[in-house]
């Protein structure tokens, strides 16, 4: 039997496997699945989002989904129809692929905002509600999304109480020259992807979750974390800070990345290590603040910059 340590270390090397000159990225999107959270990815087409999020389905032994996202997709494609059957003459639940351990929304900012809504409720509460009924969902549960850039053809940006709810957001970015080269050799016969097994279950995904859960942070952390949130909200660039679900997402990644690193403890080199990838996406600019340029994640540099670190 593998201890945590070396189940978190078989995660990221079956990862690595797949996607090569990428730590960043494994990196967050197993932070994203220790903290019990979800995990968006923004990065133009062909850099390897989908297929990263397919190494994780692989990696966890638990149910897979695959959406693709598309303008005529209907909600009840991702939640699931009720049908009547003849025989029993009642409204049958035909489950949709949302009911699933590993769900992968792929270009899911190709789709109407109706439709990309239809995440909310299984996104924040695990469950999904049909007709009246509420269904719980499977656990371990988690949305990895893949989204191009809004500015490229037929995308629509996701709505702020969307992004609200995926804990971080990440890229991979165009890879470097010799890794690129390597990825040409390393699918010239077959794609890596085929021969990736399963090193955990989701049994042992929950098991690792309950000890991040017992990670300490100290309470001059913790308002460290908050004094972040309210910064952002202050700033003089942001039209609407993080909220205090970012807050808690804040708290939630630095709890993974301390537990990652091999602590019991979270200190504030944790939290400024998840800042960005944690709080950009919560943050919306103000009109004059994108047309001169800025990015949230300058916006968050420059939070980490003015904000007091405590002792």
């Amino acid at each position: 039997m593998m201890d945590s340590t070396q189940q978190v270390q078989a995660i990221r090397s079956n990862l690595e496997k797949v996607i090569l000159g990428k730590p960043a990225a494994v990196y967050h999107l197993i932070v994203g699945l220790l903290a019990g959270g979800h995990v968006l990815m923004e990065d133009v087409p062909g850099v390897g989002k989908t297929t990263l999020a397919r190494a994780l389905a692989r990696t966890v032994d638990g149910r897979f989904s695959r959406i693709q996202f598309t303008p005529d997709l209907l909600p009840a494609d991702i939640l699931g129809v009720s049908i009547y059957s003849a025989a029993t003459q009642q409204f049958d639940f035909r489950k949709g692929p949302i009911f699933a351990n590993i769900l992968l929304a792929d270009e899911i900012n190709r789709a109407s905002p109706r439709t990309q809504s239809a995440l909310l409720q299984a996104m924040g509460e695990s469950e999904a509600t049909v007709d009246g009924t509420t269904y719980p969902l499977p656990t371990p549960f988690m949305v990895i999304a893949t989204q191009n850039p809004v500015e490229y053809h037929g995308t629509y940006p996701l709505p702020e109480a969307q992004l609200d709810r995926f804990l971080l957001q990440t890229s991979l970015g165009y890879p470097e020259a010799e890794v690129e080269v390597d990825i040409l050799f390393g699918q010239s016969k077959s794609h890596p992807l085929e021969s990736l097994e399963a090193c955990v279950t989701g049994r042992q995904i929950l098991e690792l979750q309950a000890l991040v859960n017992q990670v300490k942070v100290e309470r001059v952390v913790a308002r460290y974390m908050v004094a972040l949130a309210e910064a952002s909200r202050a700033h003089a660039a942001v039209a609407v800070g993080a909220s205090p679900r970012g807050s808690l997402a804040l708290f939630r990644s630095s709890r993974a990345r301390a537990f990652l690193e091999g602590r019991d403890y979270v200190l504030p080199d944790d939290v400024k290590a998840m800042a960005e990838p944690t709080l950009a996406h919560r943050v919306s600019l103000d009109v004059k603040a994108r047309y001169s340029g800025l990015t949230s994640a300058e916006v968050v540099a420059d939070l980490l910059r003015l904000t007091k670190v405590p002792a």
